[in-house]
């Protein structure tokens, strides 16, 4: 496997991926690995440009990807220490969200009355069926 670089890669799908990179020769068909690719979108605003973030694939936990090199049509090696330092940071945020999301603790919490919880659900059947049957005999009285 070769050295790891920072890439900006054009893809056929149109998709323009940035992410740390190496490459492997395989057989004389080379593969790109990449690690925790995102996609970069500038947004401009009258307060600026911003630069909006989103993981390549959003429904996956893998950092490693593998494309053949025919599903791309150009890359170059990025060194702009700003875009550097946003994907590093990006990863980061990621990583510490994903050890909080998955801190058992919190997923074996039982629900409380602070949260929302005031009663099983038959309990709750049986007292909306009662305001609703004083509703109908307070409609149907005559006044």
């Amino acid at each position: 496997m070769g050295e790891e670089f920072y890439s900006i890669i054009k893809l056929v799908s149109g998709e323009e991926v940035f992410s740390l990179v190496s490459v492997d020769e395989n057989d004389g068909d080379p593969l790109l690995i990449l690690q925790n690719p995102i996609i970069m979108k500038l947004i401009h605003h009258r307060s600026g440009m911003h630069i909006k973030i989103k993981p390549w694939m959003d429904l996956t936990e893998d950092d490693f990807f593998i494309i053949r090199s025919d599903k791309i049509i150009t890359m170059t090696e990025s060194n702009d220490h700003r875009l550097i330092e946003i994907y590093n940071n990006y990863i980061e945020e990621s990583e510490e969200e994903d050890m909080e999301f998955r801190n058992p603790n919190e997923l074996n919490t039982k629900p409380s009355s602070k949260m929302g919880y005031v009663a099983s659900v038959e309990k709750a059947r049986k007292e909306l069926e009662n305001i609703f049957n004083k509703e109908i005999q307070e409609n149907q009285s005559p006044e």
